[in-house]
């Protein structure tokens, strides 16, 4: 009854529509888990390792699959309206415990942490409001209840696998296999959650608004471009020094190479890929969006955070008054730098193959390249290693200016005339506005 109630005080749970569009909450809700990427920047950077690299994936791929469960309940309900709001606001109070609590997610395995546990039951918290609202929103429909009882195991499986990689490790006395007992328990969560998104194949789930589903993507994948200025920023110790010309020239490299990576996407392969899914139709659309968008994308975000850390690695240096200009840079930093670039670009071509069914050669020459040029950035000084990879992401958006200039002309087109008579749209209704408050009798 008292549910009942503060539902009938908040609004019902209002379904989307095929136009819907992302609304503010969902952005809100997106800057808390982006928090989560500066958290395992964060926790990577403090000692990289091949092992510490392989926890931030898995812990990234884990976060990730609850990001994309999210996505999935959003084509089916408004998120801003009605209780929604109200409800998801645990679901980020568990985020944000997520979140905090990932640093300690693969604690020394010798001793009961309160990290991993937190890791366990936050997901579940997470989890369980996705199914509870989505159960409360298919109550009409029979099949999509049945449905989610299909996938439940998945939910149950998982939550178990962490709670188990949380107190099972500290039971073992020998720290390597308590550590790869761990390890494998983490992997074995990533493959139930993948393996299951491949099997249960797109018959009987929908995508509404593939308007929404797409903007909801880019706008995350933009936020994670930006979480990786601000993890260099802070992470190299640019606020914590007086700024000198090398550190203003490295910062500017840094700006320069994100944004070719961000027109690399967003000046035609994105918006292409957009018309794309809002063609296909039933379930091939349902494949498209799980294929290009929810897999895929991983794959570049996986890419930002690794360029990341080799950019702060590489600035931290170029920043700091007592390490030599002249000085290659130490440790993982340009394989990082120009492993991550390539993972982000070998992603976005796989987007692209899969959404619009073309290659662009001009990218695969350009990973060629940039593999190519690994031995040569480690032999030069960071400042260098930054130029040449900048020069490279901005010669291939120049390229692609050059050559594609007919087809970026053609979807700049059609692109405009889209916004243009949605804003006119708007307009009009808005107008009505007017209408009503001149046709009011005076009081």
């Amino acid at each position: 009854m008292g549910g009942d109630r503060w539902r009938g005080r908040l609004g019902p749970a209002i379904s989307i529509a095929p136009g819907a569009r992302v609304d503010r909450f969902e952005v809100f809700f997106d800057l808390v888990f982006v928090f989560s990427f500066f958290i395992i920047t964060r926790a990577t950077a403090m000692d990289v390792t091949g092992r510490s690299l392989l926890h931030a994936m898995l812990v990234l791929a884990v976060l990730w699959w609850v990001w994309v469960v999210h996505c999935v309940v959003a084509t089916r309900v408004r998120l801003g309206e009605g209780f929604v709001p109200a409800l998801m606001v645990l679901a980020m109070a568990a985020l944000f415990c997520f979140a905090l609590s990932l640093p300690q997610a693969f604690d020394p395995t010798q001793e009961m942490a309160a990290g991993p546990m937190v890791v366990a039951i936050s997901y579940l918290v997470i989890r369980a409001v996705h199914l509870l609202l989505y159960w409360h929103v298919a109550k009409e429909r029979p099949g999509e209840r049945r449905l989610l009882l299909k996938y439940s195991p998945e939910l149950v499986a998982s939550t178990l696998l962490l709670v188990g990689a949380a107190l099972i490790p500290p039971l073992i006395d020998d720290p390597g296999l308590a550590d790869g007992v761990r390890d494998g328990l983490w992997v074995s969560v990533v493959v139930l959650q993948y393996g299951m998104g491949l099997v249960a194949g797109a018959w009987g789930w929908t995508v509404t608004s593939a308007e929404h589903w797409t903007e909801r993507y880019d706008l995350i994948l933009i936020i994670a471009l930006g979480e990786s200025v601000i993890s260099v920023g802070v992470g190299s110790n640019l606020l914590g020094q007086p700024p000198t010309w090398p550190a203003v020239a490295a910062a500017v490299l840094g700006i320069f190479f994100t944004a070719a990576l961000w027109w690399a996407h967003y000046d035609v392969v994105g918006p292409a890929a957009r018309i794309a899914l809002h063609v296909a139709k039933g379930r091939s659309r349902v494949a498209m969006a799980r294929d290009a968008y929810a897999y895929f994308y991983l794959v570049m975000i996986a890419g930002i955070i690794l360029f990341a850390l080799g950019a702060e690695e590489i600035v931290h240096d170029v920043a700091n008054p007592h390490v030599p200009l002249s000085e290659p840079p130490h440790g993982p930093g340009v394989e990082l730098l120009f492993g991550g670039v390539v993972c982000y670009l070998s992603a976005n071509m796989l987007f692209q193959l899969r959404t619009l069914h073309t290659l662009s050669w001009s990218r695969l020459g350009t990973v060629v390249l940039l593999i190519a040029a690994i031995p040569v950035a480690g032999r030069l000084p960071g400042l260098a290693a930054l130029a040449l990879l900048t020069a490279i992401c901005v010669g291939l958006v120049t390229v692609e200016v050059v050559v594609m200039a007919d087809s970026r002309r053609a979807l700049r087109d059609v692109v405009f005339q889209e916004k243009a008579e949605h804003e006119a749209h708007e307009a009009a209704v808005r107008a009505r506005w007017h209408d009503h408050v001149e046709n009011e009798p005076s009081t």
